[in-house]
């Protein structure tokens, strides 16, 4: 099933992978999504594709180069939610923080996987990381340690959110609401 997010991304993965790097890529991703991290090794890739782990190896140097890969991926699926969000509502911080969430919450174990470690940012498609930093970026005047702030917050809300921290009772939208004119009056 498909959310709009990964014809972007594929566009961009035909661009820098083999067909059959990509095929690898969308076993692994099918695997995180299912099952999250701890699942993710080259012998379940290679088994969801059936084929021998070695056969990875000609496409892939280690786990990690997959890794990196479906960092990308969440890069570029990310930015495009935001830079839908702002061609919707130019300048508009909820609606950019909404965009942020709801894809996070929709890729948990993706996202997660991207953003609770060292980012590989020399591995990364060069711009890749600008692209997905502009929009909130723009919608920030242009004001960096705003843009970082609020980013900050808004990663603290969804993984907070994805593990399952707040109370059932929290209105996690008032939350949002809250937190994003507290950063922005």
């Amino acid at each position: 099933m498909t959310d709009g997010f990964e014809a972007a991304d594929a566009t961009a993965a035909a661009d820098r992978l083999t067909p059959r790097a990509r095929e690898i890529v969308a076993a692994a991703r099918e695997l995180l999504e299912e099952s999250g991290p701890a699942v993710l090794t080259m012998r379940t890739i290679a088994d969801r594709l059936g084929i021998k782990a070695p056969s990875l190896y000609k496409h892939f140097p280690d786990k990690h180069a997959v890794e990196v890969e479906l960092t990308a991926q969440m890069l570029e699926e990310s930015a495009a939610a935001l830079e839908a969000a702002e061609s919707r509502t130019p300048g508009s911080l909820e609606a950019l923080a909404g965009a942020y969430r709801t894809y996070a919450l929709a890729h948990p174990h993706l996202y997660c996987l991207a953003t609770e470690r060292p980012l590989p940012r020399t591995l990364l498609p060069a711009g890749l990381e600008d692209r997905a930093a502009l929009p909130l970026l723009r919608a920030c005047g242009g004001d960096r340690d705003l843009a970082r702030a609020t980013w900050a917050f808004a990663h603290g809300m969804v993984v907070l959110e994805i593990h399952g921290r707040f109370p059932e009772d929290a209105d996690l939208d008032a939350a949002w609401k809250r937190g994003v004119r507290a950063l922005h009056p």
